[in-house]
């Protein structure tokens, strides 16, 4: 029996900072740069956004259309991939979307989760787990108990790494078992914002190791309104850099294989300078 994939999950100091963003960003580069099959679970109870990012305002299946099944312990992985929309483009990225019925945030137990996670681990060759920022429910705890790797997010606000960080990160997260410095950091940079605390007071402040950094754009903005994430990463200059670092971080921990990387020709490059053309 192979063993399950590893399991990421990212959390954030605080709510509405870009930490979906910031997961599926990471999720959409590890499908496109790897070989093997990422699933995304979009594991926010109280305020999911994966699918209006991916402009898809009423999904027929989510997170919720599992609970029989979840409840059940009869989740598996036909039953998983049928739930989950697979991404234009990227194919081996796979999305389940996340819970529409904030009040029933409190209801997913951790026998459920736990049973969502396990089918995940054996469907996926990595998966992804985004439990926003809320501590209040099974999904959250569940999944950074199990995880192989804890991605916490945060921005250079003083308000989000100093004191959102240290009332969630050193405070509540040791009652369930699980160290305070046992993350690793996720900086998020909004646009147009000038920052006074730059990336290494953060991690000193916050006594934590930089996995990497995330620069939002303008352009990004109205794309997420849009529900085109997908094509900011695909396609926008800064959008094709977005996640890159950490997922090749990640990619080498794990041992998972890279896509290989065409070579353009040297005289290719003679011909498309001689008419004037660009390589991207």
């Amino acid at each position: 029996m192979s063993a399950p994939a590893p399991l990421l999950a990212i959390v954030g100091t605080t709510p509405n900072i870009g930490t979906t963003v910031a997961a599926f960003a990471l999720a959409y580069r590890l499908a496109s740069q790897g070989t093997g099959s990422v699933g995304y679970l979009c594991l926010n109870l109280k305020s999911a956004k994966t699918h209006r990012y991916l402009g898809n305002d009423k999904p027929e299946t989510m997170l919720d259309s599992l609970r029989p099944e979840l409840a059940t312990g009869s989740l598996n992985t036909d039953k998983l991939l049928h739930a989950m929309q697979a991404v234009s483009g990227n194919e081996s990225l796979k999305v389940l979307f996340g819970n529409m019925m904030r009040d029933q945030a409190e209801y997913f137990t951790p026998p459920e989760i736990e049973h969502l996670l396990d089918t995940a681990q054996r469907t996926f060759d990595i998966v992804i787990a985004d439990v926003g920022a809320y501590w209040d429910n099974a999904a959250t705890v569940c999944a950074l108990r199990r995880a192989d790797a804890r991605l916490l997010v945060t921005t250079p606000a003083l308000s989000h790494f100093q004191e959102d960080g240290r009332r969630w990160m050193k405070q509540m997260s040791p009652l369930f078992g699980i160290p305070g410095d046992a993350y690793e950091l996720i900086v998020i940079h909004p646009p147009h914002r000038t920052c006074v605390y730059q990336t290494k007071d953060i991690c000193k402040e916050m006594d934590v190791t930089l996995m990497g950094e995330l620069r939002l754009s303008e352009k990004l903005l109205p794309q997420l309104d849009s529900g085109t994430i997908d094509e900011w990463l695909a396609y926008d200059e800064q959008g094709k850099q977005a996640m890159t670092e950490p997922a090749q971080r990640i990619m080498k921990r794990y041992g998972l294989q890279r896509r290989p990387v065409m070579a353009v020709q040297p005289w290719y490059k003679k011909l498309m300078t001689h008419r004037g053309g660009r390589i991207s």
